[in-house]
């Protein structure tokens, strides 16, 4: 088991903690906002399982995505607030794995302050729209895959190790815990 990473002749595994972990948290995120967020549903067309987008993530580390309150998620949530969300930031790196609770918010003026236009697609009332309720999600632990120097560095060691017949990723994993 784990021959790649055995044949990895640099450390590619990196488990970060609170700071560490939020701020690898926001920096997946800031790539790709929108993730598959799974409640513990069972049935229903989705099986509990849809794309959704992260409006924010604070500075304390929540999680912040608005929803209709007569949505299917928002019961699912209402009944069971432990959820999972799965990020992929790009093709070939920037993935995430998140385990965390989640609690429903009605709060007008964090509405306000994540408003987005666009959201008027789903929300034909605008920010005032009665339907409109938050859910604040509380990451507890996760799972990255990364690289360390970026994309570009990545691919130019996969092609001189693919060449030389080597293992020469710039990949970078580890734990979360939030």
């Amino acid at each position: 088991m784990d021959s790649i990473n055995k044949n990895q002749p640099e450390e590619n595994r990196e488990n970060l903690n609170r700071d560490g972990a939020l701020d690898k948290i926001k920096e997946i995120i800031k790539q790709s906002d929108t993730c598959f967020f799974c409640t513990n549903a069972e049935g229903g067309q989705s099986n509990g399982v849809r794309p959704m987008s992260i409006q924010q993530v604070d500075e304390q580390g929540y999680l912040w995505i608005l929803l209709a309150n007569d949505s299917h998620t928002h019961e699912e949530v209402a009944i069971d607030p432990k959820v999972k969300l799965f990020f992929k930031g790009s093709q070939h790196s920037d993935f995430l794995y998140l385990d965390g609770w989640a609690t429903i918010q009605t709060d007008h003026e964090k509405v306000k302050e994540l408003w987005n236009p666009i959201l008027k697609t789903w929300f034909t009332e605008g920010e005032n729209d009665p339907r409109i309720a938050l859910i604040r999600i509380e990451p507890s632990e996760g799972y990255y895959w990364d690289t360390k120097h970026g994309n570009f560095v990545a691919g130019v060691k996969m092609m001189i190790g693919a060449a030389i017949g080597k293992t020469l990723d710039d990949s970078i994993e580890g734990k979360l815990k939030v």
